[in-house]
């Protein structure tokens, strides 16, 4: 990626999170992370790499990604009025499913985490009773 794309990819990023923000009112969306941009090298497409939370959306992040990309043409319109240059870029909506994983493996090694301390107590407290039980003869 050239720095020019990258450079319009993080104003890209700024403003449509402004603009989501400000100009979706659609109770089913919850809250929207943008976490990447990436622009075409000819500026006609900008990839948009979303996470999206809320109560309906946790578990079809599809649901979402449907409304995001209907409102893309007039987040295109807004996001055009804000940005310096002839060409605006169609916008495409995707679920990040790296952040998505990453969250899943993070809750999976602190159950992991859990178990086997609690595995370890159970197992020092078995010793601690073995060593004060007096020796039989």
């Amino acid at each position: 990626m050239s720095q020019r794309t990258q450079r319009m990819g993080d104003q890209i990023q700024r403003d449509i999170s402004g603009l989501i923000r400000q100009r979706l009112r659609d109770p089913r969306l919850g809250m929207v992370t943008i976490s990447a941009v990436k622009v075409s090298s000819d500026m006609g497409y900008a990839d948009i790499y979303v996470t999206i939370l809320g109560k309906t959306l946790d578990e079809a992040p599809d649901e979402g990604i449907a409304i995001l990309n209907a409102a893309s043409g007039i987040l295109r319109g807004e996001l055009g009025r804000g940005l310096r240059t002839r060409i605006v870029p169609h916008l495409r909506f995707h679920h990040d499913v790296v952040t998505t994983r990453g969250n899943r493996m993070a809750a999976l090694i602190s159950q992991a985490v859990k178990e086997d301390a609690a595995h370890d107590g159970a197992a020092h407290d078995d010793a601690e009773r073995d060593d004060s039980t007096p020796a039989q003869d």
